[in-house]
């Protein structure tokens, strides 16, 4: 099994703004004042297609999707959190927290990678779940080594126990389960998505050790870590929250391996972090100022790795 992927499926802002519906929980998004819809809009689509064409540039296979004005996705270019597409030609199709993400999740950007050559041979489909009020937000609640067969997942209220562990059951991975958490006005509450504060890559694994307090808990993710060879590279609180923790190790040209982030992230990150990644890859970022304030979310968030097979 592959642990990377050269092609990626991306959606392109549709209707951008500080989503209210994903607010209740995801204590990253910002409202940015005194701009009108369609600046914000118009920034959001610069940044995404700036970002594109970084991607491209090192021969990363970027799929762009263009999603329909008239639905009400603010949140449509964080496609992880709806799908997730796997070496054996299964698609995997998830229950989402907001309302208005669930339009997202459209037969359309399955018919187009049809077009394109990959092969879609079964589809799991976790979404009744909604009804309730269960969910799992894609690889955004569920991390996949998919070498060696391990999910990770920090519960919170997007990411149920259950489900991931029926969903590790289906998929056939070795559910690895704890709580992350983050200090939000003196309190600690647990972060929305696990890929916020951890990444998986071939050889290494950037996670904040921090924000899992129950100390057998992070024992256990690091033994885990280590047995199966993953160069740990641990980041702080505050560089969680500078999406530090949201990155993904792409493809390029050459089968040369891309770490992927934001300026933002990569800004915070110290020297001795910067040269452990760079043992792993070749660090790519690119400006997402406003899909972060307004989004919550960042680089890897916007990214669908597709593992589908190509048609003969």
């Amino acid at each position: 099994m592959q642990q990377t992927t050269n092609t990626i499926l991306m959606i392109r802002p549709i209707n951008f703004r500080m989503n209210e519906q994903t607010v209740a929980n995801n204590y990253y998004q910002k409202e940015i004042l005194n701009i009108s819809q369609e600046e914000l809009q118009l920034k959001a689509q610069h940044e995404f297609d700036a970002f594109v064409e970084k991607l491209r540039g090192v021969g990363i296979n970027v799929i762009v999707h263009i999603g329909n004005d008239d639905l009400d996705t603010p949140d449509s270019h964080f496609p992880n959190n709806w799908i997730s597409f796997h070496e054996n030609g299964t698609v995997g199709l998830y229950p989402m927290f907001a309302e208005n993400r669930r339009l997202e999740r459209r037969e359309i950007v399955l018919l187009g990678l049809e077009k394109k050559g990959f092969q879609i041979k079964n589809i799991v489909d976790y979404t009744s779940a909604e009804v309730e009020n269960i969910f799992l937000e894609g690889t955004g609640s569920v991390l996949l080594d998919r070498a060696n067969r391990k999910a990770y997942c920090a519960l919170s209220p997007r990411s149920d126990e259950g489900l991931f562990i029926e969903f590790c059951e289906d998929f056939e991975y070795t559910p690895i389960v704890f709580l992350a958490n983050q200090t939000v006005n003196a309190k600690r509450k647990a972060i929305y998505h696990t890929n916020v504060m951890m990444c998986l890559g071939e050889n290494f694994a950037v996670i904040c050790l921090a924000c899992i307090d129950n100390k057998k808990e992070r024992k256990n993710v690091i033994k885990h870590l280590k047995e199966d060879g993953k160069e740990i590279i641990d980041i702080t609180q505050s560089q969680v929250n500078t999406f530090a923790g949201n990155m993904l190790q792409v493809k390029g040209k050459d089968n040369i391996s891309y770490i992927v982030m934001s300026q933002v992230a990569y800004n915070s990150l110290n020297k001795a972090q910067i040269t452990i990644l760079e043992r792993h890859g070749v660090i790519l970022y690119s400006s997402l100022d406003t899909i972060e304030a307004c989004g919550g979310g960042s680089a890897r968030c916007m990214m669908a790795e597709v593992f589908l097979p190509k048609a003969n």
